[in-house]
């Protein structure tokens, strides 16, 4: 089974992710955007007892476009987002940018398109939602 492992910046956070991910989505919403620091952010999201957690964490909660609750774990010594739980309990979300390998990844969806930065093209996606 392929394993696959994200971390913070400074190395002191990990979550590692067995098997494929069950959904790659591109978000535009403006949570997204000031998370990520840039037009967009891409996750990856896989079942809860398919991950595991290395390290000490913070924790931040924050309601977006949705209004849905997600909760955002960050190392707590350089501040990298490594994983959060968002909607579904039975699934974590990674960004795809703290993966050490992120060249793995198929987009499988692209949301939140009606916030999309007008000078952005065409995300290549399954689906597409607003």
């Amino acid at each position: 089974m392929t394993k696959r492992t994200a971390s913070c910046r400074c190395g002191q956070l990990r979550a590692t992710a067995a098997g494929e991910p069950v959904r790659t989505s591109v978000c535009h919403c403006l949570n997204c955007q000031k998370r990520s620091g840039s037009a967009f952010a891409v996750q990856v999201r896989f079942p809860a007892d398919q991950v595991s957690i290395d390290g000490r964490s913070g924790s931040f909660a924050k309601a977006g476009d949705s209004g849905a609750v997600a909760t955002f774990h960050f190392c707590p010594d350089c501040g990298s987002d490594v994983y959060y739980l968002a909607g579904d309990e039975n699934l974590v979300a990674i960004p795809l940018g703290a993966f050490d390998d992120p060249y793995f990844a198929k987009i499988n969806y692209s949301v939140y398109e009606s916030r999309k930065q007008p000078w952005l093209g065409a995300i290549e996606a399954a689906d597409h939602y607003d």
